[in-house]
């Protein structure tokens, strides 16, 4: 713990630019890669943040599904708040936060939603329970108790006791990113941070002041 305000002080890295590839899904790959290895608690999951027709913002945690050269893709129900909140303004961010490595990343760009084949395709991927989950909830709806929801799933269940068929409501996303930072933590809040800027669709790597 530093002096200030009794606020922890980095000290378990430093990032420099040739420490990261030029290509920055590359570099997020290599650096889940290290999350994971160190056994990082949910080492995918991410913060999304989406902003509605009226400015207003909102952010929630979030499960990385697949990363390749388009982007970064997750799944959600497409009538919950972020679906809401993509459907009028498609931009969005992402942000990773490893405490144990003192690292941060982040992602902002369009999104747009995967194809119906893709969604299919990673919903019978799913655990029969989680299928249930996500087909029966009305995601951000108001309901009146916990037992609503119980309800919900076992009726859906007693129809399909086996496989339940991806409702047209649910599916995939990915975010196309323009922009991604990497950070680390370094003493004295100087710490280290590495943009890459798509410009002209070539990415452009250049340091932040902390």
């Amino acid at each position: 713990m530093d002096s200030e305000l009794g606020r922890y002080d980095y000290r378990k890295g430093e990032l420099l630019e040739e420490d990261l590839q030029s290509d920055p899904i590359q570099a997020l790959k290599d650096w889940l890669e290290v999350a994971q290895a160190a056994s990082v608690i949910e080492p995918m999951a991410m913060c999304l943040s989406t902003v509605n027709s009226e400015g207003r913002p909102s952010s929630r945690m979030v499960l990385l599904r697949g990363i390749d050269e388009l982007g970064l893709r997750f799944f959600s129900n497409y009538e919950s708040r972020k679906g809401h909140d993509l459907a009028v303004n498609p931009y969005a961010a992402l942000n990773f936060w490893w405490s144990t490595l003192e690292r941060q990343v982040r992602a902002e760009g369009r999104v747009q939603r995967l194809s119906d084949s893709e969604s299919d395709a990673y919903f019978t991927s799913r655990p029969y329970e989680s299928q249930l989950a996500s087909a029966a909830s009305p995601q951000s709806q108001v309901v009146p108790e916990r037992e609503y929801l119980d309800r919900l799933v076992d009726e859906l269940g007693s129809r399909y006791p086996t496989d339940v068929p991806r409702p047209s409501h649910w599916g995939g996303y990915v975010l196309v990113p323009d922009r991604i930072e990497f950070w680390q933590g370094r003493p004295a809040r100087l710490h280290d941070r590495i943009e890459f800027v798509l410009q002209d669709k070539v990415w452009r790597k250049q340091r932040l002041a902390p």
